[in-house]
């Protein structure tokens, strides 16, 4: 037989697929999660009982932790130092337990996330609580097993008399599964278990009205009944934690925020650093100074305003930015019966007292077996004492012990252990006192055996001693609630006027896409004209706005996009220099083009709508409303045709007349309002009906009769027509002619298409950009009145090669 004959092929996904199967389950039931009875984790339960066994109990002195970590490593726990030592000081520290197990003496680390000092450094001991974990450990309450190398016993469970599950609460992460229990208040939770043992029916809502929802140590402000509701009833849900704050007056106007209470687990360090960086990196204006003064009386951090400042939309911009306000998520899952559950409030509660009346009934069967000794022993005493001259005449003719024992047995009907007892007797029993203590001790063992045979025979009973025992610690170990409960989600909303100064800004974006603001004093200094402002060679200014920080842009793009750029998130640069690229601003794809920039105060005016036009005709309205966001990537603003773009974006108010002028010199007059307004995504209505090769190049509103149309060719002829001669039509239709083209071999030609539209009520300066890159400027009032098919008058003289490329009103 060959060697390879006795190998068995195997499959790599089935032979990872069983080892990593065995590890998880290792890891859910032995090491992160915990048990539904104690609330603990293997670890811990480890440490607790390593410390009993070893005597290191609350009523002696402290103990090096080191030398209970080896007990632990040694004996339970074949794991690393660290993990058990880590162990030890989360249930040291009374900022992470509802109460500490674990009596610390020493450096056990800080709110502020300082480590504890090395575990040679430090002592500890059990807390006077944790006792209560373990009390009733040595009468068989719970189940022991083999250590890990069967050198030893350890509990599977501790007696946990009372629920520390949730008074403690738990976090822990393992494979597939992960657990957030929050820590609650002992006098609720037990009021809670005494009212379920009464009324085992009781719905959700009747157990609420003891157990109110979780208690941190630090405190806070939870926010939220119905997401503990949620919680209590499936174990998942979500609360808001809210730290302790108030405002204070100081002299000279101003104003601190003080905080006395921070949320559960949040490391307090870094929270200050956190609100020092926002006021280092003026992302708010009106904090003058953040300071830790924690000490021996409590918790206190203090934000100290500069005057005027606006103290509350302040502290709601420092609830919203940092962790002042979390989300504590619930994830209350612990292991039954060996296998994980996500469980509510009413099934651990059960479980819980499940164990309890395990516990209790293993225990009085322990005490009664002890007492029915006890007793057993007594009555023989007693009968012997009653015919004492014969016992002792039937001990004296004795050959020895063993004969004596076998005498008593045979000659007066004693058992062995009676006999036993008899003989062990010491003389000073003999006396009269000492014979009327037996008798008083059997008549109390009897009425002991009685009440445990009680117990064990009404299951009323046994329940009773349950709720006796869990009000006794209740009323030696309950403290008050230490977080309040909000019944409401305060929703916090953060003025912009909070995090950024108004300023009377100018934006301005070039042609090559550069963008920058700039303030009104470096603007006058540079000598106060539009044309000094940077730009690189070959640029030039397509937009100039005068704003306010507080406002801002709505950017629309060729191919329908739309982006909301803050103004005050534009880069500051001086009048005189170039700005920065918008792509580095906002995240405009490469292939896209700026259609038109729209500033604006506010999205929910009443009334206002913005109006898309396409270069094929497309034209649609939607409510400004609906393009509100906080979104700072790209938004679909106008659904937009494969062979078509954007032309241009305009805000209006529904009530006025829409002109659109084609390339081929065409135009169309039609009432706004025959566009009805569309959803944002929405491609819009035909405008204008074109004919082949012609596009769209100018759409405007107009109001009345009033004022003039402004038409330009690429070879720079223009002529204004009065809008009067466009009369109102029908949306859809092919419009009238608004100019004329010369056509022949001996004419000289004005042109071939339209390059830009204007209506101009007031006289206003076109810039015309050349091919060549040279600007030449002229002013409408230049441009002859004529009618609407005249041919026009050239305004820019141009070389043979030379043609417009794109017509500017900077105003």
């Amino acid at each position: 037989m060959s060697i390879l004959e006795n190998f068995l092929p195997a499959f790599l996904e089935e032979v990872v697929g069983d080892r990593f199967g065995r590890y998880s389950k290792y890891i859910i039931q032995d090491r992160a999660i915990p048990d539904v009875r104690d609330g603990l984790k293997p670890v811990q339960r480890r440490i607790l009982y390593a410390m009993y066994d070893a005597g290191n109990t609350p009523d002696k002195t402290y103990r090096k932790s080191a030398k209970t970590v080896g007990d632990v490593m040694g004996n339970y726990h074949p794991h690393g130092d660290s993990s058990i030592y880590d162990g030890m000081v989360r249930m040291a520290q009374p900022w992470k337990m509802g109460h500490v197990l674990v009596d610390g003496h020493g450096n056990w680390g800080s709110m502020d996330d300082d480590p504890a000092a090395a575990m040679r450094y430090t002592e500890a001991r059990l807390s006077q609580i944790a006792m209560e974990l373990l009390r009733d450990i040595d009468k068989r309450t719970v189940l022991f097993k083999d250590n890990f190398d069967n050198t030893t016993k350890e509990p599977v469970v501790l007696p946990s008399r009372y629920p520390n599950l949730l008074v403690n609460g738990v976090s822990g992460i393992s494979s597939g599964f992960a657990t957030e229990i929050p820590t609650h208040n002992l006098r609720e939770v037990i009021n809670g278990c005494i009212s379920l043992i009464d009324r085992p029916d009781s719905t959700l809502e009747e157990l609420m009205m003891f157990v109110q929802g979780p208690d941190f140590p630090t405190g806070g402000i939870i926010m939220g009944s119905e997401g503990i509701r949620e919680a209590y009833r499936t174990g998942r849900g979500r609360i808001y934690v809210r730290a302790k704050t108030a405002i204070e007056e100081l002299r000279g106007g101003k104003q601190q925020i003080i905080i006395t209470e921070i949320p559960y687990q949040v490391v307090k360090s870094r929270l200050v650093t956190a609100m020092e960086n926002i006021r280092l990196e003026k992302k708010i204006e009106g904090i003058a100074e953040v300071r830790d003064e924690s000490g021996r009386e409590g918790m206190k951090i203090v934000v100290e305003l500069k005057k005027d400042a606006d103290a509350q939309g302040i502290l709601a911009y420092l609830l919203k930015k940092t962790d002042l306000q979390i989300t504590y998520n619930f994830n209350m899952v612990a292991i039954v019966n060996k296998t994980p559950k996500q469980l509510g409030l009413l099934d651990m509660l059960q479980a819980y007292i499940e164990h309890q009346k395990e516990v209790v009934t293993h225990r009085t069967k322990y005490e009664l077996e002890k007492a029915e000794d006890r007793g057993h022993v007594l009555e023989g005493l007693v009968k012997a004492l009653n015919i004492l001259d014969e016992v002792i005449a039937a001990i004296k003719a004795s050959k020895n012990r063993q004969d004596a024992q076998n005498n008593l047995v045979w000659m007066f009907g004693f058992t062995e252990r009676q006999a036993d007892a008899i003989l062990t007797l010491q003389l000073y029993r003999l006396t009269n006192l000492e014979i009327h203590s037996l008798e008083k001790e059997l008549k109390e063992v009897q009425k002991t055996i009685a009440y445990l045979q009680s117990i064990l025979g009404s299951e009323k009973k046994l329940l009773g001693v349950i709720k006796d025992e869990l009000s006794q610690i209740r009323d030696k170990y309950g403290i008050d609630r230490r977080s309040v409960i909000q019944d409401e989600v305060e929703e916090l909303k953060v003025n912009l006027e909070v995090m950024v100064t108004a300023e009377d800004v100018f934006v301005t974006l070039s042609r090559d896409g550069y963008i920058k603001r700039t303030g009104k004093l470096s603007f006058i200094r540079s000598g106060g004209e539009i044309d000094k402002t940077g730009l690189k060679e070959g640029d030039y200014l397509r937009h100039l706005f005068d704003v306010n920080t507080l406002e801002n842009l709505l950017i629309f793009t060729q191919r329908g996009q739309y982006f909301l750029l803050p103004v005050h998130q534009i880069p500051e640069y001086k009048w005189k220099e170039n700005g920065t690229a918008i792509v580095n601003v906002i995240p405009i794809p490469k292939d896209d083009r700026i259609v038109n920039v729209i500033p604006l105060k506010d999205f929910n005016e009443p009334g206002k709508s913005l109006l898309f036009f396409t270069r094929k005709g497309q034209v649609k309205r939607t409510e400004l409303k609906d393009y509100a966001t906080n979104r700072s990537s790209g938004i679909v603003a106008c659904k937009v045709g494969e062979q078509d773009g954007l032309l241009n974006v305009l805000l209006s108010t529904g009530t006025k007349d829409v002109l659109l002028i084609t390339k081929q010199g065409m135009a169309i007059r039609f009432k706004e309002e025959e566009v009805n307004p569309m959803g944002r995504a929405a491609a819009g209505v035909r405008g204008i009906a074109l004919k082949e090769d012609d596009e769209v190049v100018a759409a405007d509103l107009v109001e009345g009769d009033e004022g003039e149309v402004v038409v330009v060719t690429e070879l720079a002829y223009a002529k204004r027509s009065l809008v009067a001669d466009y009369p109102v039509q029908g949306r859809g239709g092919k419009g009238i002619l608004t100019f004329e083209f010369k056509e022949g071999k001996r004419v000289k030609p004005n042109g071939s298409m339209l390059l830009g539209a204007f209506t101009v009520k007031e006289p206003f300066d076109l810039t015309a950009i050349l091919n060549s890159g040279e600007k030449a400027t002229f002013s409408t009032e230049q441009t002859p009145i004529d009618e609407r098919k005249s041919s026009g008058k050239q305004m820019i003289a141009l070389d043979k090669k030379d043609w417009i490329v794109d017509l500017l009103k900077i105003t």
